[in-house]
């Protein structure tokens, strides 16, 4: 009977411990085309960030970083003239290494390769197309970034190119003067894609940073949802402020989901939040929130239009919902030490796994991305699996990223990133972050009922800024550090 009760819980765990779905039957390479300090890295950067986040391994490689490590450190322009023939046998040999690394990299598992280069001119695209598509076998489609607005081309170069690595030690005035007879030596050879000459093949063709979308023959599902994410991106400079709900009755009781009311210190928090976000004075802001009763009490007090989203609901518990962690240890062994096992892809029984939540909330995603300044007051799974999103952090960190209650999270879109900083509110809260155990299935004494551990807020993996609301007099000293997520 033992043996047959364990066999049963393994069958029924399994379907809850699967892999992440692999949407990927054909490889993919997303091949950029354009001149230079037309956005083509963010693209590719961007673009490689949401395919990891949404499950299909996908890596950046940049023709640039190969061209850097064969050759000695940058003279000038003249490299990139199209009658130097020494320097264009040196990028076609980079070129073909690059290549040869998307295909040993895709052997080893990788999904999808974004070759990130200018790959301006129809002989290096047929040689693209002839190596991917005809001796791989492998899916091509190209993602041309055309601009011609001076003010963006401008920033491009001010933000990011005068301060590459060719450029290490140089006056800037020096470097941008040189970066300009680069951009010409590309312009003097630049063949945009073309529906007749290159009918054979599938591109987009992206407009000043999205202002006009061109599709041309994409193919299947991977390209379908690359073409709409690339849709829905812009580069006006806007900020995302995350923050959980004030802490709760349940977050006191050590209970997790439901929808429970806000505690004391919740409500106290809903007002100096309010506080917080008028003295920020941010033009045009939307505050979202969820539809759990603790998140709309949360926004209580702020002077914005608000919208609430059942896309924002916390993780579903299934049968744990509003139980402790220690009561669903002892209830559910097997389930609890299960979920430690692989807590991204571990589903509650008749409830939802992380896997699960980062696909209900991909469309809060794409619309994040066409917003401008918003406040997003939330839940602790729901913006672990946002702020994966935006610091590309993978599958086995997300469910572990600390949220505290009590804290406003300043996300800031940069250059290939986003700059993140931890703002604390000083009102007490509980701690209800659970660190990955050494022992699947080991509760800490802070989890236990009567331990009276999970007051305050703990240590923490980072340092924080703390905001003193004017209203409350709250005498803790300020410090600021800033985490600026790589991507």
């Amino acid at each position: 009977m033992l043996r047959r009760r364990s066999l049963a819980f393994q069958k029924t765990t399994s379907l809850r411990l699967g892999e992440r779905a692999n949407y990927v039957n054909t490889p993919h390479i997303i091949c950029m085309v354009g001149l230079p300090a037309r956005g083509k890295t963010y693209i590719a950067k961007k673009l490689s960030r949401y395919l990891n986040w949404i499950g299909i391994n996908t890596k950046v490689f940049n023709v640039g970083e190969y061209r850097r490590q064969a050759t000695s450190a940058y003279k000038n322009h003249d490299f990139f003239r199209g009658d130097n023939k020494s320097a264009l046998a040196i990028r076609t040999k980079c070129a073909q290494e690059a290549l040869d690394d998307v295909s040993q990299w895709i052997d080893n598992g990788g999904e999808v390769a974004v070759f990130d280069a200018t790959n301006t001119t129809r002989d290096r695209r047929k040689f693209i197309y002839d190596w991917i598509v005809k001796k791989m076998g492998y899916k091509l489609f190209f993602v041309e970034s055309i601009c011609d607005d001076p003010t963006i081309i401008a920033q491009n170069i001010m933000e990011v190119k005068v301060n590459s690595p060719d450029y290490k030690g140089m006056n800037k005035d020096a470097a941008l003067e040189d970066f300009l007879h680069r951009i010409d030596h590309y312009a003097e050879l630049y063949e945009r894609m073309d529906e007749e000459l290159e009918s054979s093949y599938s591109y987009m063709k992206i407009f000043n940073t999205g202002e006009k979308i061109l599709v041309h023959k994409h193919e299947g599902h991977i390209q379908s949802r690359i073409v709409y994410y690339l849709m829905n991106i812009h580069i006006t400079p806007r900020t995302i402020y995350l923050t959980r709900h004030g802490e709760t009755d349940f977050n006191q009781l050590q209970r997790i989901g439901g929808d429970s009311d806000l505690s004391i210190r919740g409500v106290q928090y809903s007002k100096a939040l309010a506080s917080f976000i008028r003295e920020q004075n941010i033009p045009s802001l939307r505050v979202w929130t969820s539809w759990m009763k603790r998140t709309i009490q949360t926004a209580n007090g702020i002077d914005a239009p608000q919208e609430r989203w059942k896309a924002l609901n916390e993780i579903d518990a299934g049968t744990c919902e509003e139980m402790t962690y220690e009561e669903i240890a002892e209830k559910y062994p097997q389930e609890f030490e299960a979920r430690d096992h692989s807590k991204f892809s571990y589903r509650y029984p008749r409830g939802e796994s992380y896997e699960d939540l980062v696909a209900r909330l991909e469309p809060v995603i794409m619309e994040l991305e066409r917003q401008e300044n918003v406040l997003l007051i939330g839940h602790q799974a729901v913006l672990r699996c946002l702020l994966a999103y935006f610091m590309d952090k993978p599958s086995d960190e997300l469910p572990y990223l600390q949220v505290p209650l009590h804290t406003v999270i300043k996300l800031t879109p940069v250059a290939y990133g986003c700059r993140v900083e931890f703002i604390k509110i000083p009102i007490e809260a509980v701690d209800t972050h659970r660190a990955k155990p050494m022992v699947p299935g080991f509760l800490d004494e802070k989890f236990k009922v009567g331990s009276g551990s999970l007051n305050g807020e703990g240590e923490s993996y980072f340092k924080e800024s703390v905001y003193e609301a004017p209203e409350l007099n709250y005498n803790e000293a300020s410090h600021a550090t800033v985490v600026t997520a790589k991507n």
